[in-house]
């Protein structure tokens, strides 16, 4: 039985390169790194801008290699959208945005199956909640109030979309 070998790394969405954090970790591997990082950025081209993160799991033997890449932080998906840096230092004081809550669905149907959320309302409700950690509002309104009118059925046509 062969031991691959894994590497994880939380790389720069189309712009992984050969040196740190993959290039130590994959050297002693003897894989090619030009063509793991070109399968990288391939792979993570639709994320630029955000950090992803990405195992290599590469056999030694044969010098095979595969990727498997991750989602961005759903943090990191709401700064996007918003189109910020980062969020808010006083979160319950000052807002840095305005989220729709079209966008807030587009972030809980990406990130469903890493909240582990057995329905697209929860997932909305989690995403929601990390609205509020980041200091951003959802449709002018505080995230809790949106919450709360998610679980009275407001948003329900929105969220039948699935």
């Amino acid at each position: 039985m062969v031991q691959k070998v894994s590497v994880q790394a939380l790389v720069d969405g189309g712009k992984a390169s050969a040196g740190p954090p993959l290039g130590p970790a994959l050297g002693p591997t003897g894989v090619n790194l030009y063509q793991v990082v070109q399968k990288i950025n391939e792979l993570t081209a639709n994320f630029k801008g955000l950090k992803v993160p990405v195992t290599v799991i590469v056999n030694p033997d044969d010098k095979t290699f595969e990727v498997e890449v991750g989602l961005p932080p759903t943090s990191a998906l709401i700064l996007s959208e918003l189109g910020a840096e980062k969020g808010s230092k006083e979160p319950s004081k000052s807002m840095i945005g305005n989220l729709s809550m079209e966008s807030v669905v587009k972030i809980a149907k990406m990130k469903r199956d890493a909240l582990l959320a057995n329905s697209l309302k929860r997932a909305v409700r989690t995403v929601l909640g990390t609205c509020l950690s980041l200091g951003v509002t959802v449709e002018g309104k505080e995230p809790r109030e949106v919450q709360k009118e998610v679980l009275e059925g407001v948003y329900s046509e929105l969220l039948s979309k699935e």
